[in-house]
């Protein structure tokens, strides 16, 4: 009898909902769907998963949701402006549906994971991942695991300092001056007015600024040995090298002789979908755990 096993991982996004079924090592089917409802999300993956045995499911999820397993509402999705998702608890559905262990984690701390077991952060202990897209977001992966508690880590909105002469209006509906607000997608969109950001100079120059003083806070409350970073702003050239450059002068030569001080510090993802592989370690984590 074949000891392989099969395996669900999950990534629920704003916009579109990711699924794949993995046999021991290897890639069984895949499956996309945009992200609609909570009950069309659940059916669309008990459809997907039909009558395949499966050992554990992992979810890497948008947030904000309940990510302490001992919590009674484990997996239950907070305050959230997608309709018909407040309240919901995918992870507690699919639990009872497919009777198996379902773990949930959120899609920034599952890449975290994957980026660390098989992406830029291999070799590193402790590994934050910041996706800067329509929101910012960060996760921190140390030895295998991620930063929860009885949330889980929103580094997005973090205050920033206003760069010098920068006169744009916040984007974010919460904050003055959050690292969201000021240099998420939407917020370089609103500053640039059509114009692409790499010709812009003073708006270069801005969004570097935030993004390197998110980067200064994150070394000094996690101390991460690396940052990997992802999301479409990071693709704009030579972002990733300007904000790190304001990240070291936000920090003032602290760390310096550290990993911070590393040339290679910051690096660009290296997995195309380090959600979904995150989703796949805490599937098999959440096996192990039940034993």
């Amino acid at each position: 009898m074949s000891d392989m096993r099969t395996w669900l991982a999950i990534e629920t996004g704003g916009t579109k909902l990711l699924a794949r079924l993995v046999r021991d090592e290897d890639v069984v089917a895949e499956a996309r769907w945009p992200t609609t409802s909570p009950e069309a999300a659940e059916a669309a993956l008990l459809a997907f998963a039909g009558r395949t045995p499966l050992a554990g499911v992992g979810i890497a999820a948008f947030g904000p949701v309940v990510v302490d397993p001992a919590a009674a509402n484990y997996g239950e999705v907070l305050a959230t402006p997608k309709p018909g998702w407040t309240g919901a608890n995918l992870r507690a559905a699919l639990e009872q549906a497919l009777g198996v262990p379902v773990a949930i984690d959120t899609d920034v701390n599952a890449a975290a994971l994957a980026e660390a077991a098989a992406g830029a952060g291999q070799g590193c202990s402790s590994l934050a991942y910041v996706t800067v897209g329509t929101g910012i977001g960060a996760g921190l992966a140390r030895d295998g695991r991620t930063l929860t508690g009885a949330l889980h880590p929103e580094m997005g909105h973090v205050p920033v300092l206003r760069f010098e002469g920068d006169p744009t209006p916040s984007a974010c509906p919460f904050h003055s001056g959050c690292a969201e607000g000021m240099a998420a997608g939407p917020a370089v969109q609103r500053r640039l007015g059509g114009k692409l950001l790499e010709d812009s100079p003073a708006d270069f120059a801005a969004v570097a600024d935030y993004l390197g003083q998110l980067f200064a806070t994150i070394v000094l409350a996690w101390s991460p040995h690396r940052i990997v970073v992802g999301g479409g702003v990071m693709d704009v050239p030579g972002l990733g090298k300007a904000a790190t450059v304001r990240m070291r002068v936000a920090l003032g030569g602290y760390g310096v002789g550290s990993a911070v001080g590393e040339a290679d510090f910051i690096r660009s993802a290296a997995l195309e979908h380090a959600g979904l592989e995150g989703a796949l370690i805490l599937a098999r984590q959440a096996a192990a755990r039940a034993g």
